[in-house]
């Protein structure tokens, strides 16, 4: 087995600690991002590079969960200064060309896209490498696997080292392994039935410790996916019965005030805002007329 290291860079989102991370993969021929964060947070993953030696042009290749701005909005940033760059083929795209990415993003985020998200640059064609699920990629002398996992998103993947995964949003979002769990559902693409299919196939993998870009490592894996799985049922199912927004936005608050104080419940707006998970549960019920 190939030696290597994995170090959890925080982003630092909206000067919000363990909000957003990128991690940082040294192997035997060099060193690979899983996911970037945004252009809003470059300054910070320049500064997270430096304090391991290394630049941004010591990066060949970054490895994107899914295309979700606090994800992989700095991937054409990391494009244009020569890094390969590996996203599912629904995401692929608007990586190339982000104009209807950027377009629906700008609807729900208005003046404030900027600020949250900063420049959103187009990935040169030749540096984006389109995957399915299933496919090997080998770079920085390791072997990562990607696993398709929709769900939370249609592009969503979830990539492999060893008995170790990093696992984008469809591990929901617990940050530094503390107690609570908020399940990220914002629109269009939130599925119940194929969420938990996803969760089913990754516990099958029998990981031994997940990475969540919400944040950090874990090793409770398999009690993890359960509580995860078993949240995912509850809260679509909380959407179904109160399908008024105002009604089921309050019972989503009112979860969360059971376990968070006020900065970490902060902490999980910066991650995945509440309202958005709200709007996520009933477009699903909408779509599915229910």
């Amino acid at each position: 087995m190939p030696a290597y290291s994995i170090d959890v860079l925080d982003l630092d989102f909206r000067g919000s600690p363990r909000a957003v991370a990128a991690f940082l993969i040294k192997g035997p021929e060099g060193a690979v991002l899983v996911e970037c964060g945004p252009g809003s947070t470059l300054p910070a993953l320049e500064r997270g590079l430096a304090a391991h030696a290394l630049r941004p042009a010591d990066i060949r290749a970054v490895l994107l969960t899914h295309i979700h701005l606090d994800h992989a909005g700095a991937a054409g940033w990391w494009a244009q200064h020569g890094a390969d760059i590996y996203v599912h083929a629904f995401g692929a795209p608007h990586l190339i060309a982000p104009e209807k990415l950027l377009a629906s993003a700008t609807r729900i985020y208005g003046d404030q896209m900027d600020v949250l998200w900063g420049p959103y640059l187009a990935s040169p064609a030749e540096r984006v490498h389109a995957l399915s699920g299933g496919e090997t990629v080998a770079v920085a002398g390791l072997n990562f696997t990607a696993h398709d996992t929709p769900g939370h998103a249609r592009h969503h993947l979830v990539w492999q080292l060893d008995d170790l995964a990093f696992v984008g949003d469809v591990a929901a979002i617990r940050i530094g392994g503390g107690r609570h769990i908020r399940i990220p559902s914002p629109p269009p693409e939130f599925e119940r039935e194929v969420w938990l299919a996803s969760i089913a196939r990754m516990r099958a993998l029998a990981f031994s410790r997940l990475y969540l870009t919400h944040f950090g490592a874990l090793s409770d894996v398999d009690t993890h996916w359960q509580r995860v799985a078993a949240l995912v049922d509850e809260q679509a199912e909380l959407a179904r019965d109160l399908p008024e927004r105002a009604t089921l936005l309050q019972r989503l608050i009112d979860f969360d005030n059971r376990d968070l104080s006020d900065d970490e419940r902060e902490q999980y707006n910066n991650a995945g805002p509440i309202g958005m998970s709200a709007d996520g549960l009933l477009r699903y019920w909408k779509r599915k007329g229910g």
